[in-house]
């Protein structure tokens, strides 16, 4: 890890959806994220990949996928605005707190404005702190508790 370096953030490729996958089982694990980890799946990275590949970023360090986002736009009826989400973000563990995040982030950000969004929408679960004070450090406000009921049949 090159921590400080300039990473290369760009769209994801087709070749780039296997390593956005592996990525996403070692950051949304059952034990740190139970509520992610039951909705990542490989049908998440290439509904993605499918639907809004335009919305879709990779971070390389040295050729390799360390870092990815992901979002979609939504459009709503009777409103004057368009609203992003950005769904999904990962980052290697050993890249944790290197600026590749934020790198990430910001490129999402600037490509949804040069989409016509007014609003971006993030979620993530009440307890995770450290991605709640990363959004909020990215201008993110009014976070709202959303309660999330399980049933095993």
């Amino acid at each position: 890890m090159n921590k400080g370096a300039e990473y290369e953030v760009r769209q994801a490729g087709i070749d780039d959806l296997a390593s956005i996958f592996h990525l996403g089982e070692k950051v949304f694990t059952s034990h740190g994220y139970s509520n992610l980890y039951r909705t990542w799946d490989e049908y998440e990275v290439t509904t993605f990949f499918n639907q809004e590949s335009e919305n879709v970023l990779v971070a390389e360090d040295d050729g390799k996928v360390v870092g990815f986002a992901m979002g979609t736009t939504i459009e709503k009826a009777r409103s004057a605005w368009s609203y992003g989400h950005l769904v999904w973000l990962g980052v290697e563990p050993d890249y944790a707190r290197s600026g590749l995040g934020s790198m990430l982030f910001d490129r999402f950000k600037r490509l949804m404005k040069k989409q016509g969004v007014r609003m971006l929408m993030v979620d993530t679960q009440a307890d995770n702190k450290p991605a709640i004070s990363f959004f909020r450090k990215k201008g993110f406000e009014n976070p709202t508790r959303h309660v999330y009921l399980t049933m095993q049949l």
